[in-house]
């Protein structure tokens, strides 16, 4: 009976030192990742992947030529940052809710549209190039393909037929991705509101943002990736557009007070986010600092030999870690103020359109090199930037909690 006992200790011991090893694994190398079946975005240019060139006019051309070699319904010269979400994920890319030709809907829908806001606004896009899918409009899109696409895969005979239909019981699996916000702002901005005005507006907009992921959650919503907005200061038009004086202007050529509200935005932004991990018991939501990237990336863009560096977390894989540690990346963009296609030496042409200058037609051509710059058109990103800004998102290292995208299912304590 002692060896009995003794032998039953030698395997609780032994086990004990494998549950040991097993749980060291599982802190030094993550948690698995979610495996998430789908993606639903919501958003606006930055992430548009076809929506308002199904629905009004076409994306011209030089657009796309990098990667996809024709327009591809994306303002940039190739993959956005939805994109590289979506190969990080093993997904494929997504397909713009309002194109109906070629979609495919089984691994989610973009909802996404250039110019929408995430308050309605009573302006056209032809008046000021603010779009009517609003994201209330875009919550609305998202009901009507739930509700139709689960009635048609039901009702679906073969598994050819339910495969471009999404999994309804995959809804709560999803990822609902948020990029939105930049255009309320720059709506505010165009119509000449003050400082005060537009900080006075942020608490309102974020009511609406705020309402949206509540009723998305009680849709059955639980995975929520929400990136705050860009330097809206840095977009190279727009020290064009609003004739920023000097004296308004960072080291690095950004409108500083467009800046300032934007950073403003972002720390309400992300307190919400905070409040809302309270009230969505349920819901996993990661806030994401894409302004901290994308104005890192402006920054240091023309510094040759920069070392990237960002602090680890206790949620890094060892790959991240190594990586965090060790990664030099050499940049070598042009000047950050100027941009890609649609410029004419000087003038600004707006990219694949013509005008006239000094009596001449002229075309707003590529310069022939988008990697070598960060704006594509003076608004929008090139894919150069895309990828660099992805890259230091997508590790949970600019996120709170920081966690990577990979494994941002899980609710973690504060």
């Amino acid at each position: 009976m002692a060896l009995g006992l003794m032998g039953l200790e030698r395997s609780h011991c032994s086990w004990f030192w494998v549950l040991l090893i097993l749980c060291a694994w599982h802190v030094v190398l993550g948690l698995p990742p979610c495996d998430f079946p789908a993606i639903y975005n919501f958003g606006d240019s930055n992430s548009d992947t076809g929506g308002i060139s199904a629905a009004f006019l076409q994306v011209p051309p030089p657009n796309g030529e990098t990667f996809f070699g024709r327009p591809s319904g994306r303002l940039s010269d190739g993959r956005l940052i939805i994109d590289f979400i979506a190969e990080h994920l093993g997904l494929p890319y997504l397909s713009a809710y309002l194109d109906s030709v070629g979609t495919n809907f089984h691994t989610g829908a973009n909802f996404a549209t250039g110019g929408s806001t995430i308050r309605p606004q009573n302006e056209t896009l032809f008046q000021s190039g603010v779009s009517p899918f609003s994201l209330n409009v875009q919550l609305w899109q998202f009901d009507q393909l739930k509700a139709r696409t689960s009635e048609l895969y039901y009702e679906a005979k073969n598994a050819s037929d339910r495969s471009k239909l999404p999994n309804p019981r995959d809804i709560s699996r999803a990822l609902y991705t948020f990029d939105i916000g930049q255009n309320d702002l720059g709506v505010g901005l165009r119509r000449s509101m003050s400082e005060d005005q537009l900080r006075a507006s942020i608490p309102d907009i974020l009511d609406q943002l705020s309402l949206t992921l509540e009723k998305l959650y009680q849709r059955g919503a639980r995975t929520f990736w929400i990136h705050n907005i860009g330097p809206i200061g840095c977009l190279p038009l727009a020290r064009t557009f609003f004739a920023a004086k000097p004296g308004l202007l960072d080291l690095y050529g950004c409108i500083k007070p467009h800046n300032d509200i934007a950073m403003e935005f972002n720390n309400q932004l992300k307190q919400r986010v905070i409040q809302l991990r309270s009230l969505l018991s349920h819901a996993a939501l990661t806030y994401v600092d894409v302004y901290a990237a994308k104005y890192a990336l402006i920054s240091q863009a023309q510094k040759q030999g920069t070392i990237a560096r960002f602090k680890s977390t206790k949620y890094d894989l060892i790959p991240r870690i190594l990586a965090s540690i060790s990664y030099f990346l050499v940049l070598g963009f042009e000047n950050p103020m100027r941009f890609c296609c649609g410029d004419y030496e000087g003038y600004h042409v707006g990219c694949g359109e013509k005008a006239y200058i000094n009596g001449t037609e002229v075309f707003g051509g590529s310069c022939g090199n988008p990697s070598a710059y960060i704006s594509w058109d003076g608004i929008h990103y090139s894919q150069a930037a895309n990828h660099w800004i992805s890259n230091h998102i997508l590790n949970g290292s600019l996120s709170d909690p920081p966690v990577p995208i990979s494994e941002s299912c899980y609710k973690h304590k504060p």
